[in-house]
């Protein structure tokens, strides 16, 4: 029996057969798989650059128009060429001699076609990787509330304005438990695990914000708030740490009213239910400073929280990323001057 005839049978069923391995190394079947490493490895040799001068010849019809184009010596080219031909296993061109025009051959033909692919993909692959490194890739950054409106606005802003075709990607962090992941960057208010690195932006102090001459003036110290009404968020992650912080400097203060939203806060303390202790940024514009229903103080111990900017650890920064840090920075410290 031909071993062509078999050999599918013995591929499937007796791989382990030592007689028949033996037919099958001599094997067409094996044959073509070497003949397509083979190919394989002559593609490897070929270079963009014998393309580039061969796409130049087809079209300037000679090895010294295309040399004048590419700004090479005719010799470069014609090795340029020989190099190719001899990559590919044969002749690309017919050269007639003289100054006549040569010809591309059918062998020609095909490495060409695919050849001017590869060029087209090549050029986009520089183009990609330019605009790369002038900050024109995407960015995905990972945010909370306090800044999100404080410190991502500059730093949005700037980079658009500085590199107009930027992807900017943004969304909420979960504060129980935020993971940096594939995020370039990620803003919170506490330490994270994992395999990242960090900034610390700033210590933001909370703030004493009372009905006018429910304490006196200046700082007040924490222990006085203790069985003291109160307005306060619900019991989420960042308000469960300041009644936790409170609670350690002696103050346990009785929460009559919990709702979101700190200018909802605010308005229920102007009523007269009770005081609230709010972060410094939480009033930064804000017309409570301005208010004579209000009175707003430093506390004793206060109460701090400070905000990080992670990024992964190992990982290479792209250039957007790099410079939004910067900016972060920046932003935060104006902010910091301003407290």
């Amino acid at each position: 029996m031909a071993i062509h005839r078999w050999l599918p049978f013995a591929v499937g069923r007796h791989v382990n057969d030592p007689r028949i391995a033996v037919h099958i190394k001599k094997s067409d079947y094996f044959r073509s798989s070497r003949s397509l490493l083979a190919m394989l490895d002559v593609m490897a040799d070929v270079e963009l650059r014998h393309l580039r001068t061969m796409a130049a010849i087809a079209e300037e019809g000679t090895f010294g128009r295309a040399a004048d184009r590419l700004g090479y010596t005719q010799s470069s080219v014609s090795q340029q060429i020989a190099a190719l031909e001899k990559a590919v296993g044969g002749a690309v061109f017919d050269r007639p001699g003289g100054p006549r025009p040569v010809r591309i051959t059918p062998l020609g033909e095909v490495v060409l076609a695919h050849g001017r692919d590869l060029l087209t993909k090549a050029e986009a692959l520089a183009d990609a990787v330019d605009r790369f490194r002038a900050g024109n890739g995407r960015i995905d950054i990972a945010t909370f509330q306090g800044a999100t409106r404080l410190i991502l606005p500059a730093v949005v802003r700037r980079l658009l304005e500085e590199h107009p075709g930027c992807d900017i990607r943004l969304s909420e962090v979960e504060p129980e438990d935020p993971q940096i992941g594939e995020l370039d960057l990620l803003f919170h208010y506490g330490r994270i695990g994992g395999d990242v690195e960090h900034v610390e932006l700033l210590d933001e102090p909370h703030l004493l914000v009372a009905g006018a001459g429910a304490f006196p003036d200046g700082p007040v110290p924490v222990k006085l708030l203790d069985g003291a009404p109160m307005v306060a968020w619900p019991p989420t992650h960042h308000q469960t740490w300041l009644e936790r912080a409170l609670a350690g400097d002696g103050a346990r203060p009785r929460i009559v009213f919990r709702t979101t939203g700190h200018e909802t806060i605010l308005s229920m303390v102007r009523a007269g239910i009770g005081s609230a202790v709010l972060p410094w940024l939480a009033l930064h514009g804000s017309e409570a400073w301005s208010d004579d229903r209000l009175s707003i103080h430093q506390l004793r111990p206060s109460p701090a929280c400070t905000w990080y900017l992670y990024w992964p650890a190992g990982r290479t920064q792209s250039p957007l990323a790099t410079r939004a840090i910067d900016i972060a920075v920046e932003a935060a410290t104006e902010l910091a001057d301003q407290m």
